[in-house]
């Protein structure tokens, strides 16, 4: 009965349908996590947060480059039938645990956002689940159509395409994570006017209906804060958790609202966006321990601004412990505070650098990459 379901027209064409349709949404979801690594570890920890879970930055940078390679991977292999038998099994086992995790982040241990789409595409939870609940008979599908299949028994062509697959998804996360995002969809992309885009914003809703929700690095409880409550901008105290708008619009993204520079002065965000020409603004998540590649480009930065005539500045979301400014080549650069989740909104990178012309971003660089 088995064998003659799987020999009708009908059942092979549905199964043909399945494949495809799961393999592009795998590849597209991969491919899109695999340029943003650091988005994909943010998520990664957001979930780690929801269960209580510790685990070293190394090991979670490694599992996120890890599975939107394999994401990546598994779509390609469906889509040109290399192992399909293989693959199919994998497809089954990974959509049954995140169909039941989905649906745990909808239910009883919310968890916002997946970032199954990296950040093409933003789903609630409850969309995400239903996303699951679609591919996973898909997977079953053509799982059951594949079956007698053998598992390991690889052609030539099979293994050297595996291998070709696995070599591209996997280089994808590692080279992104190094370097940025070669597609940028955040808020503060290049040719963007932050000022602008934050009046348009708040032109939208008010910032009472944005609500930060962090942890305490020193209880673990949770605490709401509003956009105007500035206290949460201390990363030593305070772990970001989750942003949600409590309003029923949801069509403004509020990551944008967040942007926020200040010193022992208090708010300097108004007074940097308005400054006239070029403003750099080097990114470091932490100014104690710099190592001597990043030194080497940042005084390299430092020294050209200052041969420009330029502003640039130093943003760190640690405690500035009455440190007023950094010493870069012989360049005293003032130092500002920046959280550490809006940062790594505006930059995918540790230690990097944001140009500014006029408040509208010119350039972003991991410091790699860094031009001077």
């Amino acid at each position: 009965m088995a064998q003659a379901l799987r020999n009708r027209r009908w059942y092979r064409y549905l199964s043909h349908f399945c494949r495809i349709l799961f393999a592009l949404t795998f590849i597209v979801s991969g491919f899109y996590k695999a340029i943003d690594p650091w988005g994909t570890i943010l998520a990664m920890r957001n979930y780690l947060i929801a269960y209580d879970i510790t685990a070293p930055d190394w090991l979670v940078t490694t599992l996120s480059i890890w599975l939107s390679g394999v994401e990546l991977m598994m779509g390609c292999m469906l889509l040109f039938k290399v192992r399909i038998r293989m693959v199919s099994i994998l497809a089954v086992i990974s959509m049954t645990f995140f169909t039941i995790l989905t649906f745990l982040s909808a239910t009883i241990i919310p968890v916002e956002d997946c970032g199954c789409f990296g950040e093409l595409v933003k789903l609630t939870p409850w969309q995400t689940f239903a996303k699951n609940a679609i591919l996973l008979p898909m997977a079953l599908c053509f799982w059951y159509r594949y079956r007698p299949d053998r598992i390991f028994a690889f052609s030539k062509l099979e293994f050297t395409l595996m291998c070709l697959f696995f070599t591209f998804a996997m280089s994808m996360g590692t080279y992104h994570y190094f370097h940025l995002p070669s597609v940028d969809m955040l808020p503060y992309k290049v040719g963007v006017n932050i000022a602008e885009e934050m009046n348009n914003a708040q032109a939208h809703q008010t910032s009472e209906d944005v609500v930060l929700v962090y942890r305490s690095r020193r209880t673990g409880r949770l605490r709401e804060f509003s956009l105007d409550d500035k206290a949460w901008h201390n990363d030593n105290r305070w772990e970001w958790v989750e942003t949600r708008v409590e309003s029923g619009e949801h069509s403004v993204e509020p990551m944008i609202l967040e942007f926020y520079i200040s010193n022992a002065d208090g708010d300097k965000t108004a007074e940097l966006l308005a400054t006239q020409g070029k403003l750099y603004m080097l990114c470091a998540m932490d100014t104690e321990s710099l190592d001597e590649d990043v030194v080497e480009r940042f005084v390299a930065t430092a020294k050209h601004a200052d041969t420009e005539g330029s502003a640039i500045i130093c943003l760190t979301p640690e405690n500035l412990a009455h440190r007023a400014r950094l010493n870069f080549g012989g360049v005293s650069v003032p130092i500002y505070n920046m959280d550490a989740k809006t940062m790594k909104t505006m930059l995918r990178a540790n230690y990097g650098l944001v140009e500014l012309e006029n408040g509208t971003i010119t350039g972003k660089y991991n410091y790699r990459d860094i031009p001077y």
